[in-house]
Formats: structure tokens, sequence, C-alpha cells
């Protein structure tokens, strides 16, 4: 057995790593320029958004071969460097070349948040590299760097004790309030660890906990250019598989929850919970349609409990479904069955109650088959359109 337990002040409990962050200007206040580096190349498994137009720093990684190793990764909000073609890539190769004058670079990554369809400001950048203390452990600053317009840090630690006396440590720091979509999320997450985990390992786990968590949640439906998740293994400390699988399912699942939370303008997070379809396939396809329709947002903010909504959506998400066979419920209260097709004034005040609280679960049992998918989602409030209309500003 193993266990796992909770810690303060994230990155700066695993072994083998530095990090900081600083202000370049690119912000009025507050930090926009850090980075994560080791003196000796640690081993970095990857997950990146799904969208056909990658952004600059995700070509850029794909240029290195299969399983290569990294000391240093670049990160900078406030500018995707998405949409800036081959000069985009050119421009990122131009930074290191210069921070290579200040510190050992063996294949270094950039990762950038913002505003899409400009090249970076190459100037601000440059002189921000003098600002880093490269001898720095400041979790807090590299997480404060990379925020856009979340309005709270999101950033984890645990260390894990295994049976035999040893144990590693696990951290990760994130960002993510908008474009958030189950097809990654509109993130930067970089999960660091001492563990002597196996590349094949690390790649597999990592693979296996972003489906099962980041690619569960959704804000608004919309898939970034720069979504990325990284693990980073120093390889100092002791390493079991289970516990790891554990540890790392751990905390990828609460960062998500995190962003859902953090959802631009959003008041209320939501468990959509499809059970009884005929495939798993079919019971995600269903629960994700859910966590992205807009008409359901938007009753959930306005507390709602149109349960014509969910039944609707379910039917246009082209699974095996029928009316005589579903059954909605919002938390414990039923809302909708073959029996009880209209809400009577009980059992709507009851689920207005519920819609009231601001973490609820709305259970949809399809009656097909034994397959269930859970997703997670929030409100669409006037709110998230003004942060979005007003986001270049």
């Amino acid at each position: 057995m193993f266990e796992i337990i909770s810690l303060k002040n994230g990155l700066e409990n695993v072994d083998g790593f530095f990090f900081d962050g600083v202000n370049s200007g690119f912000k009025k206040e507050g930090n926009d320029l850090g980075f994560i580096r080791s003196d000796e190349p640690f081993n970095i498994s990857a997950v990146f958004t799904t969208n056909k137009f990658a952004a600059a720093p995700i070509k850029h990684f794909k240029k290195y071969p299969p399983n290569f190793k990294s000391n240093f990764i670049l990160l900078n909000s406030k500018n995707a460097n998405a949409m800036t073609g081959e000069q985009g890539v050119a421009d990122i190769d131009e930074l290191f070349s210069s921070l290579a004058t200040k510190i050992k670079l063996v294949n270094p990554i950039m990762s950038s948040t913002g505003v899409i369809g400009y090249r970076l400001n190459k100037e601000k950048i440059i002189a921000g590299f003098d600002k880093f203390n490269f001898a720095c452990r400041n979790s807090n600053a590299v997480a404060t760097a990379i925020m856009t317009t979340d309005s709270f840090k999101k950033e984890l630690a645990f260390k894990v004790e295994l049976e035999d006396g040893k144990s590693f440590n696990i951290a990760a720091i994130c960002k993510g309030a908008g474009m958030i979509n189950p097809a990654l999320a509109t993130m930067l997450c970089y999960i660091l660890t001492d563990a002597k985990i196996p590349k094949d390992d690390a790649d597999e786990l990592l693979k296996e906990a972003v489906e099962q968590s980041f690619n569960t949640v959704s804000v608004d439906g919309d898939t970034s250019t720069n979504d990325t998740v990284m693990l980073l293994s120093s390889q100092k400390a002791a390493y079991e598989k289970t516990a790891f699988k554990t540890s790392l399912d751990m905390i990828t699942k609460q960062l998500a929850l995190m962003l859902v939370r953090d959802g631009e303008g959003s008041s209320k997070v939501v468990c959509f919970e499809v059970s009884g379809a005929k495939t798993q396939a079919q019971a995600k396809k269903a629960a994700k349609a859910l966590s992205n329709s807009p008409l359901v947002k938007t009753a959930i903010f306005g507390e709602d409990p149109n349960w014509g909504r969910i039944a609707s959506t379910i039917g246009a998400s082209g699974v095996e479904c029928f009316e005589e066979s579903l059954v909605i419920k919002y938390d414990d209260v039923l809302v909708y069955d073959k029996f009880n097709p209209e809400l009577d004034k009980e059992r709507e005040e009851k689920a207005h109650k519920i819609m009231q609280k601001d973490s609820f679960k709305i259970s949809c049992d399809l009656g097909m088959g034994s397959a269930k998918f859970s997703a997670y989602g929030c409100d669409l409030s006037y709110e998230y359109v003004k942060i979005n209309a007003d986001y270049r500003s």
C-alpha cells in the first residue's frame, strides 16, 4: 500500500528543478515570463492540443527527435505565438540563441498563452532574461506567470509514501479559465516529479490521466491552439507504478476541476453523468454534448430545471436512446422518466434548490446498456461575454 499526502508550496517540493517568474512588460502588473529548468536534462512526456492550427511553440517542440530530453522550458503569457507561421518558430530559436549566452541549454522548449495572431516581442522577452534568478525555486512566481484570465493560481503538490518506506513527490502548476473544451482544454500544465519513472510508463500514464481529467471538462466548447500538458521527471527518487498512477490521476483531476471552477464568469460546476449507454464511446459523446451545450449552460446559470434542454441535447448527440427508457435526475431529485414527464410543483422546487448550489450533478440514465461516463462543465453567464469581448484590451 501507499499513502498520498498533500503538500504546500507546489513545485518547490520536487527535487532537481528550478523555476522563477518575472514581469517583462506584457502585463501591467504581475508576472508574465517564467521558466522551469534543471541542471541535468529531464525526461519529458507531453500531450498537446487537437486544434489543427497548433501554435509555434508546439511546432518547435515537435522538431526534436522522439524521446528527447530537455533542461529548460520558457513560459510566457499575453501572447500565444499562434498563427504566426514559420517566423513564429524562428522567433523561438532566436530567443534561445540569446538565452544560451546566459545559461547552458539542452533542447530548450517554449510554451505560450495569450492572444492569437501576433509575433512575440523578442526585445521584451530578452530583457526579461536579465531579471531571472536561474537558481530560484519560487513556485508561486512561475505559476502566476502563466495566468491570463485566471482568477486564482492553480498549484498542487503531493508526497507519496511507499510501503517500503521510500517516497517520491509530484507537483503541478496549471492555467486555464476560458476556451476550455473536452479536446484537451485551453491550458498550460506542467507536472514535475522526482520519481524514477520509465519513459514508457510516463507516456502511457500521462495519456490516460489526461483522458480522464482535462478531456472531461468544458467551459465554453472552444479548443485553443496552445494546449499543453507536460510531465517532467528528474529521476531522483523512488517509483512504483500503481502509486504513481494514482497520484497523477489525482493531481490532474483536481486541476481539471479547478479549470471549470475558474471558468470565465462561471458560478457553478456541474457533473454530467451519463449511464446506461450501449458503449463507453456513446456515454462519453452524450456527456460531452451536455457539458458543451450553450442552452444547457444558460439554463444552469438561470437555475431553471428545464429538463427538456438535457433531453434534447442527448437526442441531438447521435447516441442510441429512447424517451421511454430515459431517466434524468438533478442530484437525487427525479425530473424526468416516462411515468413523470411533467415536473410537478414539489419536484420543480426541489430541483431549483439544487441548482442554486455552486456544484451539483445531473444524472442521465439512457437505459440502453451498462456503459457510463462523467463530464464536467459550468454555467454560461453575462460575465463570460464581457470578459471575452474585452480579451485583447
